[in-house]
């Protein structure tokens, strides 16, 4: 019997699938996960659905992650937490925060589940998830083992991640490891967190002010639905962006390493006019250029459109691709733009 995918997505596509699983013991998730991957059914592992687009009805399972837990263990200044992949990402912050442990609160108010912050590495104001990641749990469905992988092992990078590679479709994440420290060293690089002092600053205040400036900027799913940043800020040859700040002067840029400047996709999408353009339901954000919204009645379709609409206007006024961020689901699994 058909399921409605409505809930599970915070884009708001009200999309179905053939099955909808709960698993909230790691058992019960692998085991299902296992029958599944060698049957003739397709299969979608699902977190808090804040990184997909769901563009038609799913002709398969959707396994949605619901396992929970978080073990504390003190070494010296360090904690070690290793949490269920079902847990609330947020969730988790604040739970660190409350109870002082420190390295993480940069990136609060980051949608979905801890099962998914690996695959995606997942960041925010000059925090990643590889700079506080020990190791990561997962269940390999080619050889039907457990393995736990250091932080090195998992290949991050820019959103990206050995989950999106090597071990794309077949590796489940059952559990992360995380090392934060009792020691408080305040990360204020990135503005407007810059403004504080760092001789004073709590991390309740820099967690609270990391929570205000993404309540300010992006739009809350509960309202209008969207996946956050849709676009990747691409990473393009320091003298390319040399070039487009000739004939871009207030261009924004962000030093990525000696040799690359990452672009503010956003900066590029609201210097086209692009801001507020809308295809059927779907419409850019008014306030924040990386956002795309569903107004009430978008379809995946009209998400996809107004996207390939985005890159197309880029890859013309800039010279420079766009690489959206959320997984684009249709019929089978997993597609691209």
């Amino acid at each position: 019997m058909s399921a409605s995918l409505l809930p599970f997505n915070t884009l708001g596509l009200n999309q179905l699938c053939d099955e909808l699983i709960h698993a909230d013991k790691k058992e019960f998730l692998i085991n299902t996960c296992l029958e599944l991957y060698h049957s003739d059914k397709a299969m979608m592992v699902l977190g808090g659905g804040s990184n997909v687009v769901f563009t038609e009805d799913f002709c398969g399972s959707v396994v949605v992650v619901e396992t929970k837990g978080i073990a504390v263990e003190q070494e010296g200044s360090d904690i070690l937490l290793t949490v269920e992949a079902g847990e609330d990402w947020h969730s988790l912050v604040l739970f660190c925060v409350e109870n002082g442990y420190f390295g993480i609160e940069n990136l609060a108010l980051i949608p979905g589940t801890v099962g998914a912050a690996p695959i995606q590495n997942i960041g925010a104001y000059g925090v990643e998830f590889k700079d506080i990641c020990e190791s990561v749990e997962f269940f390999d469905l080619d050889s039907s083992q457990l393995y736990e992988i250091s932080h090195e092992d998992c290949q991050f990078g820019y959103r990206e991640s050995i989950f999106k590679q090597q071990l794309k479709d077949r590796a489940v994440i059952t559990a992360v490891k995380i090392r934060l420290s009792t020691s408080w060293k305040p990360n204020l690089s990135y503005a407007p967190l810059n403004s504080l002092n760092a001789d004073t600053v709590t991390a309740k205040e820099v967690l609270d002010m990391v929570c205000h400036v993404r309540q300010s900027k992006l739009p809350d799913p509960k309202i209008i639905g969207n996946v956050g940043s849709f676009f990747k800020n691409p990473i393009i040859p320091l003298e390319r962006f040399l070039e487009l700040k000739q004939q871009y002067p207030n261009i924004v840029g962000f030093t990525h390493d000696d040799k690359h400047t990452k672009l503010a996709a956003g900066w590029m999408i609201d210097n086209a006019g692009l801001k507020g353009f809308a295809i059927g339901g779907a419409s850019i954000h008014e306030q924040q250029a990386l956002v795309l919204t569903n107004t009430g009645d978008a379809t995946g379709t009209d998400i996809c459109q107004l996207a390939m609409h985005v890159t197309d206007m880029i890859e013309q006024r800039f010279g420079v691709t766009l690489e959206v961020e959320p997984r684009l689901i249709a019929r089978f699994g997993e597609v691209s733009l």
